[in-house]
């Protein structure tokens, strides 16, 4: 599916969970149900990290700011997974080593 191939009616009208799977409701009345495990930062999110979403790009996409992740409605309806690893592009929070004076 090209970004030319996207109607109107995919824009995203609401976003619910259950314990295992996300679903996506369009404005054309279609309802996208897919398994959390497709997306590892929404399956490790708390239920109050999961409902702070909001609609992006035009109407076609979904953010979650307290998780960093972005869905498309594009993506859900071509039934793509986030890619493998993609938990790990979370930020990894390093303790500090002070230097040495002189180095």
């Amino acid at each position: 599916m090209s970004t030319l191939d996207i109607k109107a009616g995919e824009r995203v009208k609401d976003v619910h969970f259950t314990e295992d799977t996300l679903s996506v409701d369009l404005i054309d009345g279609r309802t996208i149900v897919v398994p959390l495990a497709w997306y590892p930062r929404l399956l490790h999110a708390t239920p109050e990290q999961r409902a702070n979403w909001q609609i992006c790009g035009g109407g076609y996409g979904i953010h979650w700011l307290d998780i960093d992740e972005d869905l498309s409605t594009e993506g859900l309806l071509r039934g793509a997974p986030a890619p493998r690893g993609s938990l790990r592009s979370t930020p990894v929070h390093r303790k500090a080593v002070p230097v040495p004076a002189g180095v």
